[in-house]
């Protein structure tokens, strides 16, 4: 078999004398008309109407006209002195404001750590007081101390001696722990050696027979049977404390404590701390408020427990004044 090519025919299949057209690429001009265009534009320019301006001009600043240093210096300076007042002023109230967040304050409470601290053979323990007198109007002259004892005091020291032949004698005592040693300074009479007073002899300005310007039978400016300020019996130093041989007084009545009106509407709960002294005979006195709960709660803690009775402290079996903390609890159930 022979090869064939195919030819693509050009001519319009219905009429053979007129040529296809040629959509696809444009006709390009005769090389001698564009030559005779070229020519008659280069020689006779075709006249085109006059140019119509229909813009306006717009006033700008020049931008080598001569500025007023003077104010923009002045703006300058306004500018930075805004910026730093501005910067004073912050720091200021920023500085109030930290200064006003140290008001807050939490309390802080310590745990009771004496059930795991060591054990420890306990010391004499210092405490109690007295005091005593005449009503002289002479203090009492400084003197070696009367004989010491736990026991029940029978007779008070004195310096002035009222009944020459009493019926029943007893030596004079105060009322103090016998394993105290107190230094002895050699008077030739009985007084009180905490004083510095040297003159004539008294029993004091104080009142409850003793010697000093207490009351309570013993000796020195304070209340009870022992020596020394506080109250109670013991040298001095202030009231006892539970431990060391002084044993707990024991709560027998304690009413429970009344709620405050403006508690009661707040529906406020919590718990007062109060310090206080049970004395001899389970009676508490001197209440102060250790820690505070407010809203009238800290008046009606001390109202209830001053209604409180006790049973008192003991020391070698004698009762004995104490300072104990207790809590009143004050709950809306």
């Amino acid at each position: 078999m022979a090869n064939q090519a195919f030819v693509p025919n050009f001519r319009n299949p219905m009429n053979n004398d007129v040529p296809f057209p040629q959509l696809l690429r444009p006709k390009e001009p005769n090389l001698i008309a564009s030559l005779v265009q070229n020519l008659r534009d280069a020689l006779f320019p075709e006249k085109l109407p006059p140019l119509k301006l229909t813009s306006r001009p717009v006033a700008v600043r020049d931008i080598w006209e001569k500025k007023d240093r003077k104010r923009s210096a002045g703006t300058s300076l306004m500018v930075h002195s805004a910026v730093i007042a501005a910067l004073i002023v912050g720091s200021v109230w920023g500085g109030k404001k930290v200064q006003e967040m140290k008001h807050d304050s939490v309390a802080l409470v310590a745990p009771d750590i004496s059930e795991y601290m060591p054990m420890t053979k306990p010391g004499p323990t210092m405490g109690g007081g007295g005091g005593g007198g005449d009503l002289s109007k002479i203090q009492a002259p400084k003197g070696h101390l009367p004989k010491v004892a736990m026991t029940p005091q029978i007779t008070p020291p004195a310096i002035v001696i009222k009944n020459d032949n009493p019926k029943l004698t007893a030596e004079p005592t105060i009322m103090a722990p016998t394993n105290i040693k107190l230094p002895d300074n050699n008077m030739p009479i009985v007084g009180n050696p905490m004083t510095k007073v040297v003159g004539p002899a008294s029993n004091g300005s104080g009142m409850g027979g003793g010697i000093g310007e207490g009351s309570g039978g013993g000796l020195g400016v304070g209340t009870g049977r022992g020596l020394g300020p506080g109250q109670g019996m013991g040298f001095g130093g202030g009231v006892y404390k539970v431990g060391g041989g002084i044993g707990a007084p024991k709560p027998i009545s304690t009413p429970d404590p009344e709620y405050s009106e403006e508690a009661r509407k707040a529906k406020y709960q919590g718990v007062v701390v109060l310090w206080l002294i049970v004395d001899q005979n389970g009676n508490p006195k001197q209440i102060k408020v250790q820690r505070p709960l407010g809203m009238g709660l800290d008046q009606k803690a001390i109202e209830a427990v001053q209604k409180w009775k006790f049973q008192p402290a003991t020391k070698d079996g004698t009762p004995v004044a104490v300072q104990i903390n207790v809590e009143v609890n004050f709950r809306l159930y």
